[in-house]
């Protein structure tokens, strides 16, 4: 290991054991005392909103206004809103049914902060995937670590400052640093790490949490499939689908990776496709909705992942005339055909702006193709017929789903978000959040009557016989 590494991992451990020297002190933070830090995490969200703006924009070179205030500010105060509403529910201690067999003690189950959280946080969305976990790691009576991606420098440090006007460092701090100080924080002994980033770096962070037996929740991505069922019209497809293929310039985890369509409805989709496009975007080149890839090493991985394809026989068409800039960051939307399997483009989640197409002639057809590969972060089914619906419901597995819409999902606060195998493990949003931050300590609570005293030694009596025969009817 490096002098560099050493030290960081030195740093970074002594930061935790302040952390939890902390946490050591107050073990159970009252309710109150968790709203009033929620309450503040929300007022300073609203009162940084144009930094947090300017920051992005600075980061990406350009990312649209509306982007981050939908995509990053709105979901986290919509989140606060939603936890302070129920966090005294969440953290009442639920009774639970003892059985014949333990009566006539009581037993229930008590949710107890776990420690320290370490929260590691990708590049295009944050906001959202810092302070999101951050606000159920503090409803849940947590310290935290958030690990802040390289790329996005100006934003880290806006966040760094506002989160000071909240919290002590040593129950909320803010990591920054490249791979050496990824693979340093990943091996740290939290009591819990939530990692959101690419299936191969979560393999990783795996890895390095086992050796501290700390558990894990992988939020990872994968190649998210839309099917368009045969009922569904194409222009209504698109109208659904575009917006989740569009937004952040489809550097999101649950972006449709590609879509599975009808044989004979694949030209009217790009047609379509382009149509609608160049509606909620005229003007491209100096549109101000449509955000930059964020740098240009991603910038060029995507232009290779396309000449790639091109260069194996596949169709590329933009969904605007004319061919990707070479002065800006900015690629529209490249629909590609004739794809095969030994593609890049096939291969790994494209994460931007690119959108194969794959033709089927059968629902069944699809549903295979799907079923064939790993499983995914997210499945969008088109199609208003119920039993298609049920059919991919039922026979398909993803970490979520929408039915005639894409990505909106993930803001439902009142359900569980998460993967499923390769696309991740584990959830969080809203009290399934709360308690994967929780330890749920089962508590058996006996009085006078000892009823336990008729299983003790000596074995045989009647008593014994009596209580084996019934139990074991």
């Amino acid at each position: 290991m490096n002098m560099a590494v050493d030290n960081n991992q030195t740093q970074l451990r002594q930061l935790l054991t302040d952390q939890r020297a902390r946490f050591q002190s107050n073990q159970a933070p009252s309710y109150q005392s968790r709203v009033d830090k929620l309450t503040q995490l929300k007022q300073a969200l609203l009162d940084y909103q144009q930094p947090i703006i300017d920051a992005l924009i600075n980061d990406y070179g350009h990312r649209s206004p509306n982007d981050t205030i939908i995509s990053d500010i709105m979901p986290c105060v919509n989140n606060i809103n939603y936890t302070i509403k129920h966090l005294k529910s969440w953290m009442k201690p639920s009774r639970r049914h003892a059985g014949l067999l333990l009566s006539p003690s009581k037993v229930s189950v008590q949710y107890q902060p776990l420690g320290v959280i370490g929260i590691i946080v990708p590049w295009n969305f944050p906001v959202m995937l810092s302070m999101g976990p951050l606000t159920t790691a503090i409803a849940a009576g947590n310290g935290a670590m958030l690990k802040m991606s390289e790329f996005t420098p100006a934003t880290n440090a806006l966040l760094r400052k506002m989160l000071a006007t909240i919290f002590d460092s040593n129950e909320v701090e803010l990591v920054e640093g490249e791979a050496d100080v990824a693979a340093a924080f990943s091996a740290l002994p939290f009591d819990h790490i939530l990692f959101t980033g690419s299936t191969v770096v979560g393999r990783h962070v795996m890895r390095a949490a086992a050796d501290n037996l700390t558990p894990v929740t992988l939020e990872l991505g994968g190649k998210s499939p839309a099917i368009i069922a045969p009922d569904m019209p194409i222009d209504t497809a698109v109208e659904r689908l575009i917006f989740g293929k569009c937004l952040n310039a489809g550097q999101i985890c649950v972006a449709p990776d590609y879509v599975l369509c009808p044989a004979e409805k694949v030209d009217a989709f790009i047609a379509a496709y382009q149509r609608r496009f160049n509606k909620m975007y005229p003007n491209f080149d100096t549109n101000q909705d449509y955000g930059n890839i964020i740098n240009d090493r991603q910038y060029q991985r995507l232009l290779a992942v396309l000449e790639d394809a091109k260069a194996k026989g596949a169709t590329i068409t933009s969904a605007i005339d004319g061919p990707i800039s070479t002065t800006q960051r900015k690629i529209a939307t490249q629909l590609v055909t004739h794809t095969t399997d030994d593609m890049l483009i096939m291969q790994d989640e494209i994460f931007g702006p690119i959108l194969p197409i794959i033709s089927y002639q059968s629902v069944d057809e699809a549903i295979g193709y799907i079923n064939r590969n790993d499983r995914p972060l997210a499945l969008y089914l088109m199609s208003f017929e119920q039993q298609t619906q049920q059919k991919v419901l039922q026979q398909t597995h993803s970490g979520g789903v929408c039915i005639n819409d894409t990505v909106f999902h993930v803001a439902a606060d009142d359900a569980p978000f998460g993967g499923i195998g390769p696309s991740g493990m584990g959830h969080y949003h809203g009290k399934e959040g709360f308690l994967t931050f929780s330890h749920a300590k089962t508590i058996l609570n006996s009085g006078k009557i000892n009823t336990g005293i008729f299983v003790h030694p000596p074995y045989g009596g009647v008593i014994q016989k009596l209580l084996i025969k019934f139990f074991l009817r």
